[in-house]
C-alpha cells in the first residue's frame, strides 16, 4: 500500500483550490502539523472544534480538514479554557495535523458559492467579484424559470434546509437572476446589484444593509448553512484521490455555533 503524507493530502486540496488566491487576512493551509508526517485517515468538518479532534482520535484520524481555520489569526495565548486554546492542545497531543481551505475554497466556481448555486439550479453561473486569474468571490446566475419574492423565500429556504431566513423588503415583480457567496458576503452587495441580479444570497448582513434599493432583494441564509456543502466537496475530492486509505465526514457535523429559538 501506497505511503502518503500530509503534503500529498495538502496537494490534491490545492489543486481544486490553490493557497496562492486566498485573501489576504486569511489562514487557509497547514496550520498544525508538518507536511511530512504519514496520513492514514482523514476526518472532515466545516469548523476544527475540540468535539471534532476528539472525534479524530477516536477514529483514528491523524489528520482533519475544514473550512474554517482553527487559526484564524494571532493567539496570543494557548488555553484550555478558550475552544480555540483547548482544539490546538487536544491536536498537538494526538499528533493530529490540521488544515483548512477557507477563502481558497470560495474563489474557486467549483467552491461553496458555486454549490450554493447548484442547488438551486442556476443556469449560466459564473464568478460575481472576478478577479484577473479566473477566480474570485461570489457567483450569479439566472434562474431556470423568474420566480416571484414569496416563491423565492419558498425556493431558497427549500433548497438550504431552512426553518427561517432574514430578507429585505420584497421585490415587486419577478426575479429572474440571483447573485450569492457563502459565509459574509455584504462586502459583494454592490458587486451583486451590478451584476443585474434582482436577490443577492449570503450571511452575516448588518441591520442596515437591509435598507436596498427598489428591484433589488438580499436574503441572509445563515452562515452556517451557506457553507457547509463544502465539507462534501472536499469528501469527494479527498476519496478520489486517495482511495486507498479511510476518509470520513465528521458525525457531530452541526458545528453551528448560531442556536434558533
Amino acid at each position: 500500500m501506497q505511503e502518503y503524507k500530509v503534503k500529498d493530502v495538502a496537494a490534491a486540496i490545492e489543486e481544486f483550490a490553490p493557497l496562492s488566491i486566498q485573501e489576504k487576512w486569511d489562514n487557509s493551509g497547514l496550520c498544525i502539523g508538518s507536511p511530512e508526517s504519514p496520513v492514514h485517515s482523514v476526518l472532515l468538518g466545516l469548523d476544527c472544534t475540540p468535539e471534532l479532534v476528539d472525534e479524530a482520535v477516536s477514529v483514528g484520524a491523524d489528520m482533519i480538514v475544514t473550512h474554517h481555520p482553527l487559526i484564524f489569526s494571532g493567539l496570543r495565548k494557548i488555553s484550555p479554557e478558550d475552544p480555540v486554546g483547548l482544539a490546538v492542545m487536544k491536536a498537538v497531543s494526538a499528533g493530529i495535523s490540521v488544515y483548512a481551505a477557507h477563502t481558497s475554497a470560495d474563489k474557486v466556481i467549483a467552491g461553496v458559492s458555486g454549490a450554493m448555486a447548484a442547488r438551486m439550479g442556476l443556469e449560466d453561473v459564473e464568478i460575481l467579484d472576478k478577479e484577473g486569474d479566473g477566480t474570485g468571490l461570489g457567483v450569479v446566475g439566472n434562474l431556470p424559470v423568474p420566480m416571484t419574492a414569496e416563491e423565492a423565500v419558498s425556493f431558497v429556504k427549500k433548497c438550504f434546509s431552512l426553518k427561517s431566513l432574514r430578507a429585505s423588503r420584497p421585490v415587486g415583480g419577478l426575479i429572474s437572476r440571483v447573485a450569492m457567496c457563502g459565509g459574509s458576503g455584504s462586502s459583494l452587495i454592490d458587486a451583486a446589484m451590478s451584476s443585474g441580479a434582482g436577490l443577492y444570497i449570503c450571511a452575516d448582513v448588518s441591520y442596515h444593509h437591509f435598507f436596498t434599493r427598489p428591484g433589488f432583494m438580499i436574503m441572509d441564509i445563515g452562515h452556517y448553512e451557506s457553507e457547509i456543502q463544502i465539507v462534501d466537496i472536499l469528501f469527494s475530492l479527498l476519496k478520489k484521490n486517495f482511495p486507498t486509505f479511510a476518509v470520513r465526514i465528521t458525525q457531530n457535523i452541526y458545528s453551528n455555533p448560531i442556536y434558533y429559538f
